[in-house]
């Protein structure tokens, strides 16, 4: 029996084609496991739509190949489009990424998106290799994208004002860059008052016309300005139009409380700045004034009056005159008292008081007036006694009267509507002075008695007989004629002497 020999060739050269066969496996397989794209994603808060803009960058692996995306699957299921200007959005599949380069792609997905993923699924020209890689990103689950707002809702503004009391001037700004939404209009008031007082004190009253005005629309600024009063005053700046203006400020009445802009409360607080309100002022809002007048008797008449643009309360008036007389008289605004009469015996200095202060022009003496009558002095003579008579006329002052005559001096003093007379012993001196000091008065009157004395003349040791009948009574008219001329000139007769014949 022959046995062939057995020679290794064969078998040992089919193991090496398996395993060749094997190796270049490898060899494929291992460039294709390589072969991948890689995908990275950043994001931004687009405020006009209230989403989330991704923005995907996927970068080709392969320095010698372009890979071509077939597939692309996004979570959430948004478009993915290339970053690219052009007329139409194009989509990231179907994309070409050149070799070793890279593409951008936007997504959008909603405002409250947490996380996002991409996966793409690319196949490699040339050797028509294939892989499918994915990327991820988290989003800021806690800060949702919400769009950014075009307008602000007026119960939501905030404002900011500058204000000036003493001046009467405001002005209110709407803060940030946003109008009021829609045809929403917020309006704010100036206002002055007259006040009693430069601290807070009622009541008060609206001084002039309040100015209003409003931020809406495009508007977003104002500017205020009212007219303060030359005397005590309250200046507010209030939230709201004229309707909200409280006229007048009483005790125990309504209040601005916070509504007035800068207040701790809203909708006070809802502007910021200083203090919208002032209390100050100089003068009080009255305005007193007093005028005199002296009487023939000897009184003054005092009139008050508190009538003028800024009289808006009563003034409490005091009138004084000599030896503690006073007298109190409250003067409502707009109104006089003209019935203060001052006695006679208290009127040398009489003083009007407002507050404790004398008014301006608010100190008198009385003086008498020019359109009194005056005394009238009348004679009667005879050859043995001289009679001088002066007469007071009603209405007047009691007045002190000298005559004097022969060396001789007789005072009197004649109340208002009497006569007093004083007889002289006939004698040469052919003249007599009647003189009334307190008024600078002097008056001379002539010894000129009725018929012939004895002796031929004035003052003779015998005088004649008495002049009777007809001749008697001629005489008697013109002494009358004299007597009313003597008042006539007496009345003029101030620092000189007029003499005439009784």
């Amino acid at each position: 029996m022959i046995r062939p020999k057995l020679s290794l060739r064969r078998p040992l050269a089919v193991l090496g084609a398996a395993l060749l066969g094997l190796t270049g496996a490898f060899a494929l397989a291992a460039p294709a496991s390589a072969h991948h794209t890689t995908i990275t994603g950043t994001v931004e808060c687009d405020q006009l739509t209230g989403e989330r803009v991704i923005t995907w960058k996927v970068e080709n692996s392969e320095r010698d190949k372009a890979v071509t995306l077939m597939k692309v699957t996004a979570e959430p299921a948004t478009p993915v489009h290339l970053a690219i200007d052009s007329a139409e959005p194009v989509l990231l599949e179907g994309a070409v990424v050149d070799k070793g380069g890279s593409v951008n792609a936007v997504q959008r997905v909603p405002g409250d998106t947490a996380s996002a993923k991409l996966t793409i699924h690319g196949k490699w020209k040339q050797n028509g290799q294939e892989a499918t890689n994915e990327g991820s990103i988290t989003l800021s689950a806690d800060k949702p994208c919400t769009p950014a707002p075009k307008c602000v809702d007026a119960s939501q503004a905030k404002y900011s004002h500058t204000f000036d009391g003493p001046k009467g001037t405001a002005t209110v700004k709407l803060d940030g860059d946003l109008p009021l939404c829609g045809e929403a209009k917020q309006p704010f008031t100036l206002v002055s008052y007259f006040a009693p007082r430069p601290q807070f004190a009622t009541p008060q009253y609206v001084y002039g016309t309040p100015d209003s005005d409003w931020i809406g629309g495009t508007k977003t600024e104002i500017e205020l300005n009212v007219e303060i009063p030359n005397c005590h005053t309250q200046v507010d700046l209030i939230w709201g139009d004229a309707d909200e203006v409280i006229d007048p400020l009483v005790e125990g009445g309504k209040r601005y409380g916070n509504i007035k802009l800068g207040s701790p409360g809203a909708p006070g607080n809802r502007s910021s700045g200083p203090d919208g309100w002032y209390n100050g002022g100089d003068k009080s809002c009255t305005t007193p004034a007093s005028t005199f007048a002296s009487n023939c008797d000897g009184t003054v008449t005092v009139s008050l009056s508190n009538d003028g643009k800024i009289s808006k309360y009563p003034v409490e008036f005091e009138v004084k005159g000599e030896n503690g007389w006073s007298k109190k008289v409250t003067v409502e605004p707009g109104k006089a008292d003209n019935g203060i009469v001052v006695p006679a015996e208290n009127a040398g200095k009489v003083e009007v008081l407002v507050d404790g202060k004398v008014i301006d022009k608010g100190t008198y003496s009385w003086q008498r007036p020019e359109d009194c009558p005056l005394p009238t002095v009348t004679t009667k003579a005879d050859c043995k006694n001289f009679t001088l008579t002066a007469t007071n006329p009603e209405g007047g002052m009691p007045v002190k009267v000298e005559f004097t005559y022969g060396g001789k001096t007789e005072t009197r003093t004649v109340e208002p509507g009497k006569s007093e007379s004083v007889t002289f012993k006939a004698g040469k001196d052919e003249k007599a002075l009647v003189a009334l000091p307190e008024l600078d008065l002097e008056l001379e009157a002539v010894y000129a008695p009725e018929g012939e004395c004895g002796g031929g003349g004035a003052g003779g040791e015998e005088p004649g007989l008495p002049v009777t009948g007809a001749a008697a009574g001629g005489i008697a008219a013109g002494a009358l004629a004299l007597l009313a001329a003597g008042a006539v000139l007496f009345v003029i007769a101030r620092r000189r002497r007029v003499t005439f014949t009784a």
